[in-house]
């Protein structure tokens, strides 16, 4: 055979190996994968990674992966090693500064992550992940005005972001060390009476080392008479988890208001934009009366959705309400719409506290309402709210009642 025929089927030969090479690589890659996400296998996970690796120990994508799973394996000191290489390698892979950072925030060295984040973020300004990391430490460390200046950055970005969506809502109710609300409502009945009511309330709210504390005056005209009511609602921070409600009012004009009112809940963030409560209610008009309360709800995009319950034993009989909100955020945490639907009344609507003791016997209602809520300058929100409800105001009789309300925050 003479030489010229060496050369084609020499280049023929080293071309399949490369292709066959690659093959291999790629599908060990995929098995790698496949044993992690779908079998949670991850033993053989990094066997079949650490084989694509002698294959091809320049194929950083791999390498990232393996050290994503030596993180979720919780062998740290590995995972390190490999993102370290990737990044002397070639230090501007995205993914490789969110897999290391997101390891030492797991790893509760949050400097360190910080720091990462920071990198990253020099290299990739337009991070998603990396910013609502970086909103999360700060947020941690309570530098709540830094945490909502990067998290609306991302939201900016990506306003369908669930996590960041999330988040964003969070931060914000605690980046502002001080806060004054004012709110009227307007509610008028059909039948059940001839008057309508007046509420009007004052709030400031200050940001404390254990988290915000709301001072409130409830000022109320109804049953041709008038009234105040004291609150102070405080919520501690438990964890990076978990936070706390809890609240007390007194009033001395017993009719208008009840004489008084506590209540207390704990609230869970969970994984995947998940969020939760469950908590108790207690009103004295003379009486006792014990309310128990639930809700589930869910960032999924721009929406969030909320469903809750409420439980009022009395008289050998559970009262039950049932509320359901969504709102549609079209800007930062305080820019949505919202539209709810409940059946039976809630301990936390203040025109409702009279109405759950007018009767020993349930009294059922259904009603609607929307609401839209607009910051203007971060620092100023306007919200407005209108309601309709059929209210059963004694046994097998109903009645219409129709809710308008007014509000602003002025944050500083």
């Amino acid at each position: 055979m003479s030489i010229k025929l060496y050369i084609p089927i020499f280049f023929i030969f080293f071309c399949s190996s490369l292709t066959s090479f690659a093959q291999n690589t790629e599908e060990l890659f995929s098995q790698a994968r496949s044993a992690a996400f779908e079998n949670k296998n991850y033993t053989l996970a990094k066997q079949l990674a650490k084989s694509a690796i002698q294959k091809s120990p320049d194929y950083l994508d791999i390498r990232i992966f393996l050290g994503r799973l030596y993180t979720w394996d919780k062998q740290a000191d590995s995972a390190r090693r490999e993102f370290d290489w990737v990044l002397q390698k070639n230090a501007d892979i995205e993914d490789a500064y969110v897999a290391y950072a997101n390891l030492e925030f797991w790893s509760h060295d949050e400097e360190k992550a910080f720091t990462i984040s920071q990198q990253g973020l020099a290299k990739f300004p337009e991070s998603v992940e990396l910013g609502i990391l970086k909103a999360k430490l700060l947020s941690n460390q309570k530098k709540w005005t830094e945490a909502d200046q990067v998290i609306s950055k991302v939201l900016a970005n990506q306003p369908a972001n669930s996590e960041a969506r999330a988040w964003a809502n969070r931060i914000r109710e605690n980046s502002s060390a001080n806060r004054i609300g004012l709110n009227y409502t307007f509610v008028s009945f059909d039948k059940q009476f001839v008057d309508p009511w007046h509420l009007t309330s004052f709030d400031y709210s200050r940001q404390t080392s254990i988290g915000p504390v709301i001072g409130r005056i409830n000022y109320a005209n109804r049953f041709n008479g008038n009234g105040i009511q004291y609150e102070l609602d405080v919520y501690p921070r438990l964890s990076n988890t978990f936070s706390a409600y809890i609240s007390a009012g007194y009033s001395p004009n017993l009719g208008v208001f009840p004489q008084s009112r506590s209540g207390v809940s704990i609230y869970a963030n969970l994984p995947k934009s998940f969020e939760a409560e469950a908590g108790l209610r207690y009103l004295f008009f003379g009486n006792d009366s014990w309310i128990y309360t639930a809700s589930l709800g869910k960032y999924y995009r721009s929406l969030w959705f909320n469903i809750r319950t409420y439980l009022s034993p009395a008289s050998g009989q559970i009262g039950q309400s049932f509320a359901f909100t969504s709102r549609y955020y079209f800007g930062g945490a305080d820019d949505f719409i919202s539209l709810g639907i409940n059946a039976g009344l809630s301990p936390d609507e203040q025109r409702n506290l009279v109405l759950i003791n007018a009767s020993n016997y349930k009294l059922q209602s259904n009603g609607v309402s929307v609401a839209f809520r607009k910051s203007i300058h971060s620092f100023h929100v306007l919200n407005v709210k209108a309601s309709w409800t059929n209210q059963e105001y004694q046994k097998d009789t109903h009645g219409q009642m129709i809710e308008l309300g007014l509000g602003y925050i002025r944050r500083f």
